[in-house]
C-alpha cells in the first residue's frame, strides 16, 4: 500500500525544513498561508491566484490594522507557497499596502545602562552585560555556543544571527566581566557532564549538522552558554534536549531592573544594542576622528549588510556643539 500523499501545509512545512529555516520561520509561514487559507473558505491556493492574495492582504491592512513588516511577512509566506509547493509564479500583487512606521531607536544614557546592570545579579546580569558590551541582539545571545566565544582574541562569532550571515563582535575587555563569564561556564561544564551521565548532554544543531557530524550534539564545544534549567523536546526530531533560556525570561529581567534602577524610558534587551552602537561610535570618532572609519568597524561588529543602516547611530551621539541659542 502506496504512501498517502503529504497534506499542502505539510509539504510547506518540509520544504522549509529542508532549506534550514528556523523554527520560528516555520511556525509563522505556516501560519499566515493556513489563514489565508481560512479566509478564502478552506479554497486550495491552486484555485486562486493574484487576486484572492491582494484581497487577503487589503484585508489585513484595512480590517486587522496589522503592521506593515507584519504584513510584509505574511505576502512572502504566500509567495513561498506559491513558487516552491505550487510551482506558481505570481504577478503584479496590489494590495492596500500598511503604513510603515519609522521607528526610532531608544537610546539610554551609558549611565543608565550600568544602573540597570547593576540592578541585576548572576546569568541574568552576564547576560545584559554582553548585550550592551558586543552589541548583541537578544536571539544572538540566547543562542551562543561555548565555541562561539574566544578569551584570547577578545571576540565572539555570532553564527545563528539574523539573515544568517556569521559575524564577529568584540568581547568585553573588563576583568570582571571575563572572571564571571569564565565561572558561569564552568558552572554550565558541570551541568552538560551531569546530562552526559544520565544519558542526556545532546543540543540542537543548525542545519543538520547532527548527520555530518553525529557525536558533535554532545561535544562542550556545541553547547549554549546559557541553557535552559529543563529539558524540552526538539518539535522537529523529538529529541529531548537542553535549549538554551527563553526569550521571555531575559526580557522581563530587563523591565524589572529598568524599573528597579528608577529608568522611565521604555527599556528592552534591543535598546542595549542600540546603547552600544551609540557608545562605541562616539568613543571611537572622539579617540580616532575618523567618523567613516569607525561606521565600517561598527558596521562589521553589528553584522549590517549596508553601511546606510549603521549611519542612524550618528544621529545619536554628542557631537558637543549644541543650539544657537545655548549661549
Amino acid at each position: 500500500m502506496s504512501n498517502p500523499e503529504p497534506k499542502l501545509l505539510d509539504k510547506l512545512r518540509f520544504a522549509i525544513r529542508e532549506r534550514h529555516y528556523s523554527i520560528k520561520t516555520e511556525q509563522t509561514y505556516v501560519h499566515w498561508c493556513e489563514r489565508f487559507i481560512r479566509f478564502h473558505n478552506i479554497r486550495h491556493p491552486s484555485e486562486m491566484r493574484e487576486k484572492e492574495v491582494e484581497q487577503f492582504l487589503t484585508h489585513l491592512a484595512v480590517n486587522e490594522n496589522i503592521s506593515a513588516s507584519t504584513q510584509n511577512v505574511a505576502f512572502h509566506a504566500i509567495l513561498f507557497l506559491y513558487k516552491n509547493i505550487l510551482h506558481i509564479e505570481l504577478k503584479n500583487i496590489n494590495s492596500v499596502r500598511a503604513k510603515q512606521q519609522k521607528n526610532v531607536p531608544e537610546i539610554i544614557s551609558h549611565a543608565e545602562c550600568l544602573a540597570i546592570i547593576n540592578a541585576m545579579s548572576g546569568e541574568i546580569k552576564l547576560m545584559t552585560q554582553l548585550l550592551y558590551g558586543s552589541g548583541l541582539r537578544l536571539n544572538d545571545c540566547l543562542r551562543l555556543r561555548v565555541k562561539d566565544i574566544d578569551f584570547n582574541r577578545k571576540k565572539i562569532t555570532i553564527r545563528a544571527t539574523k539573515g544568517d550571515k556569521p559575524h564577529v563582535t568584540i568581547l568585553p575587555d573588563s576583568a570582571v566581566i571575563i572572571e564571571s563569564l569564565k565561572e558561569h561556564l564552568k558552572s554550565v561544564r558541570k551541568l552538560h557532564d551531569y546530562d552526559l551521565s544520565t544519558g542526556h548532554g545532546s543540543v540542537y544543531l543548525p542545519h543538520a549538522l547532527n548527520r555530518k557530524y553525529p557525536n558533535a550534539d554532545k561535544e562542550w564545544a556545541w553547547q549554549y552558554v546559557f541553557p535552559s534549567q529543563s529539558f524540552s523536546t526538539d518539535p522537529r526530531s523529538g529529541a529531548v534536549q537542553r535549549h538554551h533560556v527563553s526569550e521571555s525570561m531575559l526580557q522581563r529581567a530587563i523591565k524589572a531592573a529598568a524599573q528597579k534602577a528608577g529608568i522611565t524610558a521604555r527599556v528592552s534587551p534591543h535598546t542595549f544594542r542600540h546603547c552600544f552602537a551609540t557608545e562605541y561610535l562616539q568613543r571611537a570618532i572622539k579617540k580616532h576622528g575618523d567618523a567613516m572609519a569607525a561606521l565600517k568597524t561598527l558596521q562589521g561588529y553589528l553584522g549590517h549588510a549596508g553601511i546606510q543602516t549603521t549611519m542612524i547611530y550618528l544621529h545619536f551621539i554628542d557631537h558637543k556643539v549644541g543650539s544657537p541659542l545655548d549661549d
